[in-house]
């Protein structure tokens, strides 16, 4: 097993264990301290924000934003797609000839060719919009493709749907924060 998927497993691990750690302090209930003077039932207990502090989620979106960008110029997606901002307009990423689904991840399929291939969807001559698949990389027969390349493959292909999970996450905190909520809501 190559170093970079070890790398992302553990990353992957870290930030679970982090998110974690997160729940189980929200879930514990707020003490409540009162001053002798003070009736407890006047002290006011303000609920702990249910976001992840934004300063740790942001360090690791830019730790897989360059490690993106990295596997991006190693593995000559440029000569596809030359700009790199560009690579996340597609609506998804997928992988032919390896295995992503947990029964058979990182399985090379014997005969098939490794190509990274984005989807977009653009109308169609009715107006109606159809997928459309673009190579990003084509990498050759699954028999000869080296371990370390296909383990580098398929971490630019789950890094890069990592930041997607990123972009989906802040458009509808962008959402939300449009509408107006009442102050007797949880957020």
């Amino acid at each position: 097993m190559s170093s970079s998927l070890d790398k992302l497993k553990a990353l992957t691990s870290k930030l679970e264990e982090k998110l974690e750690q997160k729940k189980e302090k929200r879930d514990e209930p707020e003490k409540v301290k009162s001053e002798p003077s003070v009736p407890a039932a006047v002290v006011e207990v303000k609920p702990k924000p249910l976001t992840v502090k934004k300063a740790e989620s942001e360090s690791v979106r830019q730790e897989n934003i360059d490690r993106v960008r990295a596997l991006y110029d190693k593995l000559k997606i440029y000569e596809k797609s030359p700009d790199f901002e560009n690579i996340f307009i597609y609506k998804a990423m997928n992988l032919s000839g390896i295995g992503l689904k947990e029964e058979d991840f990182g399985q090379v399929r014997e005969g098939k060719y490794i190509q990274v291939i984005a989807i977009t969807y653009e109308p169609d001559k009715n107006g109606k919009k159809k997928a459309k698949n673009i190579s990003l990389g084509y990498f050759g027969k699954a028999e000869t493709l080296e371990p370390t390349l296909k383990n580098e493959i398929i971490e630019f292909v789950l890094r890069w749907r990592y930041e997607k999970a990123f972009q989906n996450v802040e458009h509808y905190k962008d959402l939300i924060e449009k509408i107006e909520t009442p102050s007797d809501t949880l957020f």
